[in-house]
């Protein structure tokens, strides 16, 4: 289980509170989507989703044929496979990859969302990860997005639950 997922395969509490705002039957980039919660829980809201991830599992995510597709590709090792394709939302949680930050912000349509949650510095002192090439530095978040998107919450916090970690969260809109 994440430091930041309430339960095993459920989305994200912060990825459903702002995932609301989300353009009604909108394209969403669920971006190193892993088993798919996120994807599931857009498509059961009417969105059409692309999940990415570089594990061939996704492709047998059960919502596939229910307005989730889903792309193998290896976004760190490769070129960027989505072009200039732009999305209503953008989402990202449990990964950080600093050459594609520019990459996940251009991809947010305008009026569409940039929804961002990791762990940051100082998760260090309570497990992984603890390499601060996956940690984001405080207020790393905002200084990505500004001037850029208008952001509507962020949070730079230590959280209890499920279990303690430092996470970093951003909910950030294309004008």
């Amino acid at each position: 289980m994440s430091a930041i997922h309430g339960s095993i395969g459920g989305p994200s509490p912060w990825i459903v509170r702002w995932g609301v705002a989300v353009l009604p039957e909108g394209r969403v980039l669920d971006v190193a989507c892993g088993g798919g919660r996120h994807c599931e829980w857009f498509a059961g809201r009417g969105h059409r989703v692309l999940g990415v991830d570089r594990d061939p599992g996704i492709a047998r995510l059960p919502g596939v044929n229910a307005g989730i597709e889903v792309l193998v590709a290896d976004i760190e090792g490769g070129p960027w496979p989505l072009g200039e394709r732009r999305f209503d939302a953008v989402v990202v949680t449990n990964y950080l990859h600093r050459p594609l930050l520019r990459t996940l912000v251009e991809a947010v349509a305008p009026g569409g969302w940039l929804l961002y949650e990791t762990f940051a510095a100082g998760n260090e002192r309570f497990g992984k990860p603890s390499n601060p090439d996956f940690l984001l530095r405080p207020g790393e978040l905002l200084e990505l997005v500004r001037g850029v998107l208008r952001v509507v919450a962020f949070e730079d916090i230590e959280i209890a639950e499920p279990r303690p970690a430092m996470v970093q969260r951003i909910a950030a809109r294309r004008e």
